[in-house]
């Protein structure tokens, strides 16, 4: 009886941490949405007392070309056209490079060889984005200027090619991730048919792995959408609006980004319960959809060709 007795409190004593550690781990799954929810709701409400002001409505907001807190002009336009301009330029960059170099890690790279690239991409992603900002600011727009660009000492395209530079490692890593993921006999019927390895790169493991790396590109763009220190720095603070019939002008000047003119509001002498304040919350959830969109998307697209290959 004794011995039967000593396992039941075992087993019941089991089954107690068991049902602790459960709660724990509800508990921090629990928490994150919390803060998600929190979050999102501290945006909607402060957007809406900005929207609240005699000098704002969402229809100036969505609508105007002008983005002038100081003289009553809250269209977010232009923000959000400096912010689109930095997220395809950067993309320019990271993309070809990031997949290039996912290729080569997953196909072509020497086990010895991928263990010190990877790593070393890993490093560069772990650089303080201050850092970027700074060599944006002090060589590369001195660079392209002795090249014979027509830049200003605050440009776009500084910003934009070091945006590009940091995301990369988020492109090449994801990328080969779900390169290696793809089955070796896919490649050895590729091989098998005759293909060389580059036909079998481009023909087989990119198609199959399609879904990862759209994902990987999306999230990259998100990252470059919400990139702040490195815009600030060598971006500036002017407010532009793209010009269509002169788009390297746009990338030659100044720009203030969704998150520099964030910054902008905060470091500001606005004071605290002024429209230029609270417009840095109208922003900042204008931008959180954005990105939402662009997740929801790339999910989606990701699931579809999911499916496809599996």
């Amino acid at each position: 009886m004794n011995g039967e007795s000593a396992l039941t409190r075992g087993a019941t004593d089991r089954d107690v941490k068991e049902k602790l550690v459960g709660v724990l781990l509800f508990s921090c799954a629990a928490l994150t949405i919390f803060v998600t929810a929190s979050i999102l709701f501290t945006l909607v409400y402060d957007t809406v007392t900005f929207f609240g002001f005699e000098e704002t409505s969402i229809i100036g907001f969505l609508t105007e070309l002008e983005w002038e807190p100081r003289n009553g002009f809250y269209g977010v336009w232009p923000l959000v056209s400096s912010t689109l301009i930095v997220t395809v330029v950067s993309a320019l960059v990271a993309i070809p490079i990031g997949t290039a170099a996912a290729v080569y890690l997953s196909e072509y790279a020497s086990p010895k060889m991928r263990s010190v690239i990877k790593p070393a991409l890993e490093i560069l992603a772990g650089i303080p984005t201050v850092v970027y900002g700074y060599l944006a600011l002090v060589y590369l727009t001195p660079w392209l200027r002795s090249i014979g660009l027509p830049l200003g000492s605050f440009n776009l395209l500084s910003a934009s090619i070091m945006v590009g530079i940091l995301i990369v490692p988020m492109v090449s890593s994801l990328s080969e991730d779900a390169m290696s993921a793809v089955p070796d006999s896919l490649r050895q019927a590729g091989y098998g048919l005759g293909a060389t390895k580059y036909e079998v790169s481009t023909r087989i493991v990119i198609p199959a792995a399609v879904s990862g790396v759209f994902s990987s590109y999306i999230l990259a763009l998100s990252r470059a959408i919400g990139e702040t220190m490195i815009v600030v720095m060598a971006g500036g603070l002017q407010t532009n609006l793209f010009d269509p019939l002169d788009p390297f002008g746009s990338l030659a000047g100044s720009g203030r980004t969704m998150t520099a003119a964030m910054v902008n509001a905060v470091t500001s002498d606005a004071t605290g319960g002024s429209p230029e304040y609270y417009s840095m919350f109208a922003i900042g959830l204008s931008l959180f959809a954005i990105t939402f969109l662009m997740n929801l998307a790339s999910n989606r697209i990701a699931a579809r060709y999911r499916e496809v290959y599996q």
